[in-house]
């Protein structure tokens, strides 16, 4: 499979290509906030078959937390990429948002952080949920 995307504004464009290693919502609190107050919904894509094909990213990562996560998005318009984790090596976590076709991810394989759920959101039925991650 091959995936192209790009920020709100075109500044950074992308390409996947690979076999998906899973759909995810993520309910975390740190997804929260860079998403303005929803789950984020990513796909894992092999880091090998992921390259920018215009522009680089900014990246951020807090410094203040164990294990922190690096983002990576858009120094234009700030549009959020994708994330990378120790927890994952080898993959890249993209924003299924920044996909040129979207409606490729279909639905979740597994909802994670649903300690932080907010009672706003909305999970779908039958999707397997876990309080953090997997075990």
């Amino acid at each position: 499979m091959t995936l192209e995307g790009g920020c709100y504004c075109g500044a950074v464009r992308f390409t996947a290509e690979g076999d998906p290693m899973f759909r995810g919502q993520c309910c975390c609190r740190e997804c929260q906030y860079v998403s303005g107050g929803q789950p984020n919904m990513v796909i894992g894509m092999p880091d090998a078959g992921f390259a920018y094909t215009k522009s680089k990213p900014k990246t951020f990562r807090r410094p203040d937390l164990d294990n922190a996560v690096n983002r990576e998005f858009c120094g234009e318009c700030g549009t959020h990429i994708l994330t990378r984790t120790a927890g994952m090596p080898g993959a890249v976590l993209i924003k299924v948002g920044v996909l040129d076709d979207p409606s490729v991810f279909g639905k979740p394989d597994m909802i994670i952080y649903t300690v932080d759920k907010q009672s706003f959101h909305h999970l779908p039925e039958g999707v397997p949920t876990f309080e953090r991650l997997p075990g």
